[in-house]
């Protein structure tokens, strides 16, 4: 069982610089989009292998936004978590025999981190909430929004808190701290379990050629709850795949 997660940046730009190659060369069982821009009706998507299609697109059109297609028919679906930032479309949970699959796109406290306190104190808790409720085994993936340890960026010193800076978006203390939250209520980082010091990143910016010299974070996870911890097989980074500028990450389970 493979499964993909990749924040596209619009799923429509990704489509036209070989979305569908790259699915076809890596052929996951399951895709987990974020950041799709797009309802559905405005796609064309040539997946005729996934036959179970799922969107959560934003009320405002052209913003945030998740997908899910799988070969797998699951038992279930919900959308959303009941938070009020449900109108960006930001989660999508398929439930399975054994186990919930959840997609998220966690919001971004923005470069003044002006959504910091909204993203710490309302949806990172709500949101790990939600999959420690779930009465199943949980695995979710997805654009997390934040470098979890020094090394998930390039530049952790220039960009940690201080005592006289708050830390840049995405390595906040809040945001670091609320990861740590994640792994205290028993999930694992999948990459970071079978790389515990590999220096591979998920994003970089499109400014100062930062891919080419490879100065990214790691913003894309698979948590994986300690339950399933026996059934993860691999996980990896394909900073290979262009795109976006995030590249996907992928899990794969017995």
């Amino acid at each position: 069982m493979k499964i993909l997660s990749w924040n596209v940046n619009g799923i429509r730009a990704a489509l036209r610089k070989d979305f569908l190659k790259s699915m076809q060369e890596h052929n996951p069982d399951i895709i987990c989009l974020q950041e799709t821009k797009a309802h559905p009706e405005q796609v064309e998507m040539e997946l005729k292998e996934y036959e179970h299609h799922y969107w959560n697109s934003a009320e405002r059109k052209g913003y945030s936004g998740t997908a899910i297609f799988s070969k797998i028919k699951p038992l279930s679906v919900k959308y959303g978590i009941g938070n009020p930032a449900d109108i960006e479309g930001r989660v999508i949970t398929l439930e399975f025999e054994d186990y919930y699959l959840v997609t998220v796109y966690t919001p971004n406290a923005k470069m003044d981190l002006s959504r910091l306190d909204f993203r710490y104190n309302e949806w990172d808790k709500d949101f790990l909430k939600y999959v420690n409720d779930l009465p199943k085994p949980t695995i979710f993936c997805g654009d997390l929004n934040v470098a979890h340890q020094e090394i998930d960026l390039k530049n952790s010193a220039g960009n940690k808190t201080t005592k006289i800076k708050p830390g840049s978006c995405g390595f906040t203390d809040k945001e670091r701290e609320s990861f740590d939250n994640i792994v205290d209520a028993g999930y694992i980082d999948s990459f970071r379990h079978f790389n515990p010091e590999e220096e591979k990143y998920s994003w970089w910016s499109y400014m100062f050629k930062s891919r080419e010299r490879n100065a990214g974070w790691r913003l894309d996870y698979f948590c994986v709850n300690n339950t399933l911890k026996d059934r993860m097989k691999s996980a990896d980074i394909l900073t290979e795949v262009h795109g976006s500028d995030h590249c996907p990450v992928v899990l794969e389970l017995e």
